[in-house]
């Protein structure tokens, strides 16, 4: 299967080593992957943040560089895909043209752990070992409806250990532009996330989506602790990093 990889402004930026992870993984399935040139940012902090004529340019070059490339786009990102999925049919609503493109586009997003498990079926991978818990992203869960597939594919690496997440469903306390906006009680969302990884007693907590990852681990390091957040692609991928 051939797929094409909508990378994200956040791994393309500050973490393309999970770029090169996911690629590694996809390709270890058996996946030839595509990386468009051209994209850029799907326009999701903008349109959080009111921009909605910015927010719909942005989508408008999403569209020009996707549209007419084949097979699923896959993103390591459920926040990301949730914009596309979900809210580039909004932004184009009163544009027929656009709308039909935006839909069609929409229709072949897939985060990446829901793209390995449900359109692969590939749930044993492999990854490195280790004892871990998992923090669903709210985008993932609440507008993508993605549940269980990160926790399948961890179940199945040899040699880990899944032990549960206290109060897992709760916000990190990110919200992209929320936490600029509201930092107190992002703070004290965070802080409270912190401490359920801890009592978990895992090693390392997995995550689908960077923003989280950098939310956490920044606290973390505020604290004077060391990072334990790490991308589901960076377990899968064996990255040891």
């Amino acid at each position: 299967m051939r797929i094409q990889l909508f990378v994200t402004c956040m791994i393309d930026n500050l973490y393309p080593d999970i770029g090169e992870d996911v690629v590694t993984v996809l390709e270890r399935a058996g996946v030839e992957v595509e990386v468009p040139a051209g994209q850029t940012c799907c326009g999701q902090p903008a349109f959080n943040g009111g921009f909605l004529d910015e927010a719909r340019e942005m989508a408008l070059h999403f569209l020009d560089v996707f549209a007419e490339t084949e097979g699923p786009i896959v993103s390591p990102s459920g926040s990301c895909a949730a914009m596309v999925v979900h809210h580039y049919p909004e932004l184009f609503a009163d544009d027929p043209e656009n709308l039909a493109r935006a839909q069609a586009v929409a229709a072949r997003v897939r985060e990446f752990s829901q793209f390995l498990v449900d359109d692969l079926g590939a749930t044993e991978l492999g990854g490195a070992p280790g004892k871990y818990t998992y923090h669903p992203s709210c985008h993932l869960t609440r507008e993508l409806g993605v549940r269980g597939k990160a926790e399948l594919l961890l179940d199945n690496i040899p040699g880990a250990e899944r032990v549960p997440l206290p109060d897992a469903e709760a916000c990190c306390g990110f919200g992209g532009l929320f936490a600029v906006k509201m930092p107190e009680v992002s703070t004290a969302m965070m802080n409270h996330k912190l401490e359920t990884i801890e009592e978990s007693g895992a090693e390392t907590c997995v995550v689908c989506d960077v923003s989280c990852m950098t939310h956490l681990n920044g606290g973390l390091i505020h604290q004077g602790k060391k990072p334990v957040v790490r991308h589901l692609a960076q377990v899968l991928a064996g990255d040891e990093k």
